[in-house]
């Protein structure tokens, strides 16, 4: 006898046809987010702003350096607040601060630090009164300048 039987094959294949319409739906599922575009913006360095660094320490621990100086979590507050209290006192009061005068924190995070420390020095920061904390980095090659 020539005649194959296709009976079964057909039937294997539309149950696989049926399985894998029911899946893909469920795989290709995702939430729509809108990544940003990549470019960076020059950092326009103001007198008042603070410049911190954040690294990964021996055995687990965060290094933060105000400057150049290596602080503690409460140095770290302390000096925030004191930064924040002079601005006021130099602008002439609360009422004279704006977005114009507000310093900013920039943090310089290593790319091995772990996020615990990073995230650590931005809640640091916010708990002082810093309104505006922004991250540092080095663009790729070739990447241009947004103005």
């Amino acid at each position: 006898m020539s005649d194959i039987n296709v009976v079964p094959l057909t039937d294997v294949m539309l149950v696989l046809l049926i399985v894998f319409l029911i899946t893909i739906p469920v795989v290709t599922h995702r939430v729509p987010v809108t990544l940003p575009k990549v470019a960076y913006q020059p950092t326009i360095t103001k007198p008042e702003n603070v410049s911190l660094s954040v690294r990964g320490g021996p055995g687990g621990s965060c290094e933060v350096y105000w400057q150049l100086t290596k602080v503690s979590q409460k140095d770290l507050l302390d000096r925030a607040v004191k930064k924040l209290e002079d601005q006021i006192k130099a602008v002439g009061g609360v009422q004279n601060i704006n977005e114009d005068n507000m310093p900013e924190a920039h943090i310089r995070g290593d790319v091995n630090t772990p996020y615990k420390c990073i995230g650590a020095t931005i809640l640091t920061m916010q708990e002082a009164g810093f309104q505006r904390v922004g991250f540092i980095s080095q663009p790729g090659p070739g990447a241009t300048p947004r103005l």
